[in-house]
């Protein structure tokens, strides 16, 4: 007894160590996959910032450029975004905030009150050109330096000017030259988005087979979650037929991203099907309606060709596989006569049929071949 006792008190000392090990080991991985996935922006910065100011210093013969370098990391960042338009308003905050500060400076002096009124001025006018964020951040900035670090008068206002277009120029030349693979940036994030849509239907079958709610409403939860996933796909997307446009490395991989950028839409609309099939099922169980294998077996065929189309997808295949699975879901979708159904049952029924229009319209089918598959019932289609 004594030496059990001891081995389980040893054993209740150790099991936290464990975990916290575990969950150590987990965050170490989570953080080295997420500095793998940056560690081209942050290669792209440090090379695009050197040239700047090599070409700031050496070639234009400015003194301290600063700010060629501090462009190049605003425009190239290290996430994704529209760096074009970063560029212009860099540009533009940068002339605004030295234009109001140069001015102010050599008129009024330096001072706490100086600076206060030329931070307000800098912002207030950018504002009023229908600047964003980035504009209006970068003119306050712009202004203090001027105000607090450079003497008023002189060239030190066009210089900065200058320096600014200089990294902007190397940052989007950089990017071109050193890009990222966009249709790989494109494929991740569709990846993620499929894996989101067939989970959900996996775990709303399991729920109908096992006559679990919880199940559903777990997979419910999770799903109202998802609307971040399309976001970044569209995100993602938008950055990735940038670089493709950027890039003369890629510009063959524009077809690629068109089926991409076609499956977006149908796509959305299935996430948003897919929850208003999930709260029905929900309601389903706890009724204790009739639940016909057909629904269950809908759910486990487009959770399986949501994960096929994301292979074919990712692959750079036109989704030819995908699309006659589906019809032959959606035959299954439509039986005649239709056994009978409560109400719940009926809207899981409509949501299936919507879903497979819209995995048939992400695999490139147009609307009317989509419904073509329902020849019996027209599949309704949810908002």
């Amino acid at each position: 007894m004594a030496l059990g006792h001891s081995v389980s008190l040893t054993y209740g000392r150790r099991a936290p160590i464990v975990r916290d090990m575990t969950a150590l080991a987990e965050n170490l991985t989570a953080r080295t996959e997420r500095l793998r996935a940056m560690a081209l922006p942050i290669v792209q910065c440090a090379v695009a910032a050197a040239l700047a100011w090599l070409v700031a210093a050496g070639a234009l013969g400015h003194d301290r450029p600063f700010f060629a370098p501090i462009a190049v990391v605003l425009c190239i960042g290290v996430g994704l975004g529209t760096r074009r338009r970063r560029v212009l308003e860099l540009v533009a905050g940068v002339s605004v905030g030295v234009g109001v500060g140069d001015l102010l400076i050599s008129t009024i002096g330096g001072g706490a009150w100086q600076i206060a009124l030329v931070v307000a001025l800098a912002m207030a006018v950018s504002v009023l050109l229908d600047g964003g964020a980035l504009i209006s951040l970068q003119a306050g900035s712009s202004a203090v330096l001027v105000a607090t670090l450079l003497p008023p008068g002189g060239t030190g206002g066009l210089d900065r000017m200058v320096d600014a277009l200089v990294g902007g120029l190397i940052g989007l030349v950089v990017i071109a030259l050193l890009p990222a693979n966009p249709s790989g940036l494109a494929a991740k994030a569709i990846r993620e988005l499929l894996e989101e849509v067939s989970a959900a239907l996996e775990a709303a079958a399991a729920a109908l087979r096992e006559g679990d709610p919880g199940r559903a409403a777990a997979a419910l939860d999770r799903a109202r979650g998802s609307q971040k996933a399309v976001d970044a796909y569209r995100d993602t997307l938008t950055t990735a037929r940038e670089i493709a446009a950027l890039s003369p490395l890629h510009r063959g991989r524009r077809a690629r991203l068109d089926a991409f950028a076609t499956a977006a839409e149908p796509l959305d609309r299935a996430l948003r099907n897919t929850r208003v099939l999930l709260r029905h099922t929900v309601a389903m169980i706890e009724k204790g309606e009739k639940t016909p294998e057909l629904l269950a077996v809908g759910m486990d065929d487009l959770a399986r060709e949501a994960a096929r189309l994301s292979e074919e997808l990712v692959r750079g295949e036109t989704p030819v596989l995908t699309r006659k699975a589906l019809r032959r879901a959606a035959a299954r979708l439509d039986p005649v006569p239709l056994p009978p159904l409560g109400f719940s049952a009926h809207v899981v029924l409509a949501q299936l049929r919507s879903l497979t229009v819209d995995l048939l319209e992400a695999t490139g089918e147009d609307h009317a071949g989509a419904l073509a598959a329902f020849p019996h019932r027209p599949a309704a289609r949810a908002s």
